[in-house]
């Protein structure tokens, strides 16, 4: 009898270190995937934002550059705002649905790896 109950407690001893171990490996894997993810995001706005000065500044001198052969200055800007307003009807017409099937299975690949 006295050898069931040393195995019981055996038993139970290591029960309770493999809990632990599971939280333990659960913590760490969690740690792993959320610093992770918070440094991938990061460095892609860093990314975004030095690519937002330069499209800025690439759109300013382009506006500048297309008011001085047009005439007048303001015609610049208006050229690159309809361009961009022409790109804009072209991808929510006719591509939208690929563009959101792109960043849907984009973001599922990320949450289960």
């Amino acid at each position: 009898m006295e050898d069931n109950t040393k195995f019981i407690e055996s038993l139970l001893e290591r029960a309770a270190e493999y809990g632990k171990t599971s939280y333990e490996l659960v913590k760490l894997k969690v740690i792993d995937a959320s610093s992770d993810r918070v440094s991938t995001f990061i460095s892609h706005a860093f990314i975004l934002i030095i690519l937002s000065s330069f499209v800025l500044f690439l759109n300013l001198g382009l506006a500048f550059w297309l008011g001085e052969l047009l005439g007048q200055i303001f015609y610049g800007f208006l050229a690159v705002a309809a361009f961009y307003g022409f790109i804009t009807f072209i991808l929510h017409f006719f591509m939208r649905k690929m563009i959101k099937r792109f960043f849907y299975d984009y973001i599922i690949k990320q949450l289960l790896n």
